[in-house]
């Protein structure tokens, strides 16, 4: 039975990488190696810190510490060089709120006198006294991802409920280091509340964050009572009250999530009621509240995503066009266009902010960015949210966020500009651990440049998917109506009983990247598989990925095309 689950296609190869990640590390197939000596990365063009020029140079580093940079670096006989002419190098990107690494808890039983209107902290999820270090694993694939896509420092946040816990800086670095940079760096908090029990609802949530503030106030004063004094009953702090003491004495902020305009409202409410440090994370439709941030000079974290542009086709591609469905078009596309603004936006407000990873893909990261460019971000700006800036929110820029002797060896290196869209990523330096990471040729016409021409998408793809467990294959079915995509995928059935077939949804063509979704039941657990290519000719070569287990390779050939292309 266990030899057919491993046979047992996608979700079984997924489930059984995810089982055997730690021996899937130990063989990273990126070729990382430590820099353990010295080493140099010789004449390559440096952008050492956001708004300044790039200049051809070498950076010289050894045991994860920057010895120094410039054009006319005198190298020690032991530097191992690596040739960087054609290359570009960068600060290594910094996620100012993640869940990188991070494994979710086990869900506790209710006890028997279970009374949901008042339950206990922890089944409530109120647990200020976890750490984020606890729940970090430095092995999974979602490390990899996000230090492909040139993350090299991550501040974690803990999986849970309205107080999940205390977030920890972590370095995305080798399995075998200590990659713990600072710990207990801020206390999570959000607006979910707890399901069938009490706080169900935001405000609910925000009357329970006061009276856990209030209490933990309560109780320090009390201590402080108990030590100057006799004749005091002694205090009993609790482990919640324990766990928020940093808050309330103001030694670490409580980083708050807020997507909305209203929960950064109610957020910023609660602090100012109650005097705590704060900052805001997980920004995604703000622009009504950009006055407010100012004028509160709270750091923010934005998430690392913007919004896609299907409903803004889906109504276009309409074919009869009346005057309300052209109203409703134009409405939808007003407010697409402007939540493309909003980083725009705060960078004219004199705002600076970093960028949260939470529910952020590693692979449309920089697609993200560059579409906040093409929007009214600059260059600076977007290079400042990647790295000083939130190298300066959490507290870090004493060894991080620039290019600078004495600094910790963390760098991204490119084959061209980072912003722009032909840009790769070559390697990646974290702690002055070298990552490799494999560059594709670009397709050139007669004069040895890149020609980007129409893409055959429509038609039957033969795939191939490999991970540690072994390979999957089967057909992706695609079909153009109008100027969308539909189709299906054929893979192995995870019990065991040959193909299967599901529908794919959310397909996007952008320029020669295909990417769709599809959804399989393995056990009892429903997943959502994302499909992300870049199509060259009639071969593809991308990734498959599930959220909770990372991605793996997949190629793919056109072996049927479709006329509807």
């Amino acid at each position: 039975m266990k030899k057919q689950f491993l046979k047992a296609g996608i979700v079984g190869l997924l489930m059984a990488g995810f089982l055997s990640q730690s021996a899937w590390s130990q063989s990273d197939p990126t070729g990382k190696r430590r820099v353990s000596a010295t080493y140099a990365i010789t004449n390559a063009t440096i952008f050492a810190a956001p708004g300044q020029q790039g200049t051809k140079g070498t950076v010289l580093f050894r045991e994860g510490v920057i010895l120094g940079m410039g054009a006319n670096l005198s190298l020690p006989k032991e530097a191992q060089v690596i040739p960087g002419d054609s290359l570009f190098i960068y600060p290594g990107f910094i996620d100012g709120a993640g869940t990188t690494g991070i494994t979710k808890p086990k869900d506790l039983e209710r006890p028997k006198d279970f009374v949901s209107s008042s339950p206990p902290d922890e089944i409530a999820g109120i647990t200020p006294w976890r750490s984020a270090s606890d729940q970090f694993s430095i092995a999974g694939n979602q490390v990899e991802d996000w230090r492909k896509a040139g993350f090299t420092i991550s501040q974690v946040m803990p999986d849970g409920g309205m107080i999940p816990g205390k977030a920890s800086v972590m370095l995305l670095g080798s399995t075998g280091s200590v990659n713990v940079l600072l710990e207990n760096t801020a206390l999570a908090a959000n607006f979910r509340g707890a399901r069938g029990m009490y706080p169900s609802t935001p405000v609910g949530v925000m009357a329970k964050f006061r009276e856990v503030y209030q209490n933990t106030t309560l109780a320090l004063d009390h201590s402080k009572l108990y030590a100057s004094s006799t004749g005091v009953k002694r205090p009993e702090m609790t482990p919640t009250q324990a766990g928020m003491s940093a808050v309330v004495q103001q030694q670490i902020p409580v980083i708050f999530t807020a997507a909305t305009d209203l929960e950064v409202r109610r957020a910023i409410s609660l602090q100012k009621e109650l005097g705590f440090k704060l900052i805001l994370s997980g920004l995604e439709n703000y622009e009504s509240v950009i006055d407010l941030i100012k004028s509160s000079g709270i750091p923010v974290l934005i998430k690392l995503q913007v919004p896609d542009d299907k409903a803004v086709k889906s109504q276009k591609a309409d074919s009869v066009v009346t005057s309300d469905t052209k109203a409703q078009y134009e409405r939808v596309k007003e407010a697409y266009d402007k939540a493309l603004k909003q980083a725009s936006l705060l960078e004219k407000a004199g705002i600076p902010f970093g960028f949260s990873t939470v529910d952020a893909k590693p692979g449309d990261a920089m697609k993200a960015v560059q579409a906040m460019i093409k929007n009214g971000l600059s260059e600076k700006a977007a290079l400042a949210a990647l790295t000083t800036n939130p190298a300066s929110i959490l507290g870090i820029s004493r060894v991080a966020g620039t290019i600078e002797k004495g600094k910790m060896a963390n760098f991204v290196v490119s084959t061209d500009s980072i912003f722009k869209e032909d840009a790769q990523i070559k390697h990646v330096i974290v702690d002055g651990h070298l990552f490799d990471y494999e560059v594709k040729k670009k397709a050139a016409n007669g004069n040895g440049k890149s020609e980007i021409g129409p893409v055959t998408v429509a038609g039957v793809w033969e795939y191939t998917s490999e991970t540690p467990a072994g390979s999957s294959s089967g057909e992706i079915t695609l079909t153009k109506e109008g100027s969308a995509y539909t189709g299906s995928i054929s893979y192995d059935d995870p019990s065991g009983s040959g193909k299967v077939t599901a529908p794919i949804k959310n397909v996007s063509v952008n320029g020669k990247t295909l990417s769709f979704e599809f959804d399989v039941n393995a056990g009892g657990n429903n997943l959502t598989v994302t499909i992300t290519g870049e199509i060259i000719g009639a071969t593809m070569e991308g990734t498959m990925s599930v959220a909770q287990f990372g991605s793996f390779p997949l190629t793919a050939k056109l072996s049927s095309p479709s006329l509807s292309n």
